[in-house]
């Protein structure tokens, strides 16, 4: 499983990558200040965004993303390592 990340702290890139890995998911991560995300996205299987710490411009264009491939999106509040380790358990 490939999921992408859009949103998130810096420093914890490594911490999400790695709690990825973990549970047998790679993870693409983008901060959400990167231009052409939409396109960066590929063909993964899951879109989780951190609504906390991303533009509502990287927000929506994700969404857009993900709508027209068909892939879910998570929407998460909290960008913590283990609120990444649980939306990837939830499926």
């Amino acid at each position: 499983m490939c999921a992408a990340l859009i949103g998130g702290m810096d420093r914890l890139k490594r911490d999400y990558i790695e709690a990825a890995r973990e549970g047998g998911v790679t993870l693409k991560c983008f901060t959400g200040k990167e231009r052409g995300i939409a396109t960066k996205i590929g063909e993964s299987d899951l879109v989780i965004v951190f609504t906390n710490k991303v533009s509502h411009e990287a927000k929506r264009e994700a969404a857009k993303a993900a709508k027209s491939r068909n892939i879910p999106m998570r929407m998460l509040h909290s960008c913590g390592v283990s609120s990444l380790r649980d939306c990837l358990r939830a499926g």
